[in-house]
């Protein structure tokens, strides 16, 4: 079954810029600008990246919609809606659809570490309310749950269930992954694999670290589709150390203190997140430094 495809490319996992405990729409109207004008054309708005988990439904349905309304038909925008209660993942979801996007995020349930079949029956039931392509997201790290390839072979016969985005730090889970063709499409969910998901046949990436070099993680994509692999993989391993430096503690925490130190937004997480140690904060500059001729 050929699947629609939601996007190629990069799609930049943005932030939610915060400003004495409230979100700061002013910084995100510009971080939203940049990102555009930078030639990205995916954003995905409420997500891991954007501290999701802790907003409210007020503020998540307020994100949605001011960066539905501020956006318009600029670029493309894909709402994270999963959660760890299906019947709060359908809600988020049904509010998507309503405000207009072009696909939804479904994070794998967390913390209740659901079983294969509850699992499959908590994407099924969303699956169905919703007319919305689905990108399903893997993240076994944060959730402690690593979706089986029985299950997604399941998964991937509803029609609204097109791609996953895949976190794992497995190469031949990603083989695996591969397989399943235009049935279920492949994203990189790590910016340290973007290079190998593309040769595979992988279809882009949903990245941290284009919140802050969007052009240059854009350029990655466009050389490998471009039939330049060399010049990909050798950027590709450019960016490797700045990439290790954005998980050296948990994300989004030093994304933001990189963009803080550019003037892009305020380093402010919210508990139970901080913001990063003394020598987290001095490998990342180390980092950017390294990195000046990049930096858009």
């Amino acid at each position: 079954m050929r699947k629609k495809e939601v996007f190629t490319g990069v799609a930049t996992a943005l932030i939610t810029p915060f400003l004495n405990g409230e979100i700061d729409y002013p910084s995100l109207a510009m971080l939203i600008d940049r990102q555009i004008d930078a030639g990205v054309g995916t954003l995905v708005i409420g997500g891991t990246t954007a501290e999701a988990a802790v907003l409210s439904d007020d503020e998540r349905y307020a994100l949605y919609s001011f960066t539905r309304g501020y956006i318009g038909g600029r670029a493309k925008i894909i709402f994270g809606t999963g959660t760890n209660d299906t019947r709060v993942a359908i809600a988020h979801t049904k509010f998507a659809q309503e405000l207009g996007c072009d696909g939804v995020l479904l994070v794998t349930p967390y913390y209740n570490k659901g079983t294969e079949l509850g699992i499959e029956k908590h994407y099924l039931n969303i699956a169905e309310c919703t007319d919305l392509p689905i990108i399903l997201y893997n993240v076994p790290s944060r959730t402690g749950v690593n979706m089986g390839i029985n299950l997604l072979e399941r998964l991937a016969d509803h029609p609204n269930i097109v791609g996953i985005k895949e976190a794992s730090d497995s190469i031949d889970r990603l083989v695996l992954l591969a397989a399943f063709g235009d049935n279920l499409h492949l994203y990189s969910g790590n910016d340290s694999q973007i290079y190998p998901t593309l040769a595979l046949g992988g279809r882009g990436v949903i990245s941290v670290m284009s919140n802050i070099i969007p052009k240059t993680a854009d350029q990655l994509c466009k050389d490998y589709f471009d039939g330049k692999h060399k010049e990909a993989l050798d950027l590709q391993i450019k960016l490797l150390p700045f990439i290790r430096t954005l998980f050296l503690e948990t994300n989004p925490s030093p994304i933001k203190y990189a963009m803080s130190t550019l003037g892009l937004c305020s380093p402010e997480v919210r508990l139970p997140l901080a913001e990063p140690r003394e020598s987290t904060k001095e490998a990342i500059l180390h980092s950017l430094n390294l990195l000046a001729d990049l930096r858009q």
